[in-house]
């Protein structure tokens, strides 16, 4: 009798609004009936990237009921760091469903290491009823092109540099780099948003970083032919071993991913007005180190959820579905960054809130 088939598991990893979610919402939305379990983790208290997938219907019921083992957030954590505790009870719970499944999707945080979570498919339990299918990599190409992700994208002093004994490489620039280093695929995103001199531009850095035999396709919106991504067979936890990062460390030591340098803050509000609501924001990236900003906004006098997306200094915002008659619309905004003064963040933004209105 054949061995039965292993289930394919995609891993797309990224930076901070590199676009993971958009491109996670245009495979479930053109998966012609494949049947596809998802997990998200999400870096702080978020829970807005699950959120924003259930409007594409996974994990939902037509009346709006949770349908158990569809969608798995897991919160609060890294998955890069805590595989053990977060990651092997989902897939234990997906891989005992494996004659219900088509596929995994996993979607990392924005500042996980892909290499650890791959290197979990070798673990005896999983690794006889899953296999990686791809490491899927999705770049900003706009925040590439500005030197986010540069070694010192932040112009430190002169005595920094000129100091030989200093570490020049930034926490973004490290953790670029080894996203990309475990990538069979690398998706540009939000080209539209550049020129093609920065397209190429970008194109050439990260082709830097790879293995000839990986291909870079770009992307905007999220749209990708679903042939690239899905079906790579790139049995990926196979030769994870041989790909040196920068956050590798000798058998039995201490995991070293250094979260300190980032953290979130999540704000709470009433209903705002949008516009003075954008306007402090933008105010606010210009005066903090901001790199990521996403939530849901209660607009006074609109019926409607306005989701907001922050990338630097570029904002996006659409109105997604009506409020439930279950819920009371409220702003719920989470900011991730580095050194970010939560009491600071939380005045400004106090100020789009409408006068009278209840948070």
């Amino acid at each position: 009798m054949s061995p039965r088939p292993k289930i394919p598991a995609t891993i797309v990893t990224g930076f901070l609004g590199s676009g993971k979610t958009t491109l996670l919402r245009h495979i479930l939305a053109n998966a012609q009936g494949r049947r596809i379990a998802v997990i998200v983790n999400e870096f702080g208290e978020l829970g807005i990237d699950g959120e924003i997938l259930r409007g594409c219907g996974i994990g939902c019921e037509e009346d709006g009921r949770e349908k158990a083992g569809e969608l798995y957030e897991l919160a609060n954590g890294c998955l890069c760091c805590t595989v053990q505790e977060a990651f092997y009870p989902v897939m234990r719970e997906l891989i005992a469903r494996r004659d219900e499944l088509d596929h995994i999707l996993i979607e990392t945080s924005g500042l996980a290491l892909p290499k650890p979570l791959v290197q979990a498919f070798n673990w005896p339990e999983i690794k006889t009823a899953c296999t990686v299918d791809a490491v899927i990599t999705v770049v900003d190409v706009p925040a590439a092109a500005s030197g986010q992700f540069a070694a010192d994208p932040r112009a430190v002093d002169a005595q920094r540099r000129a100091d030989p004994n200093l570490d020049h490489e930034s926490p973004l620039h490290e953790l670029f780099e080894d996203q990309l280093l475990a990538a069979d695929l690398v998706v540009l995103s939000k080209t539209d948003l550049a020129d093609a001199s920065a397209r190429a531009a970008v194109e050439a850095l990260v082709r830097e970083e790879l293995p000839p035999e990986v291909k870079v396709v770009a992307s905007d919106n999220g749209r990708v032919d679903l042939d690239l991504i899905l079906g790579l067979e790139a049995a990926s936890e196979d030769g994870i071993h041989l790909r040196a990062s920068h956050h590798d460390h000798e058998e039995g030591e201490e995991h070293d991913h250094d979260h300190d340098a980032f953290h979130s803050v999540v704000v709470n509000l009433p209903a705002v007005d949008r516009e003075r609501l954008l306007d402090i924001l933008h105010g606010l990236v210009q005066a903090h180190a901001i790199y990521r900003i996403k939530g849901f906004v209660a607009v006074a006098g609109k019926p409607m959820r306005l989701v907001v997306h922050g990338v630097g200094r570029r904002f996006d915002s659409y109105f997604d579905r009506r409020w439930h008659a279950h819920e009371t619309p409220r702003t719920h905004l989470v900011l991730i960054g580095e050194d970010l003064d939560a009491a600071a963040l939380t005045s400004a933004l106090q100020g789009a809130a409408l006068a009278g209105a209840a948070a």
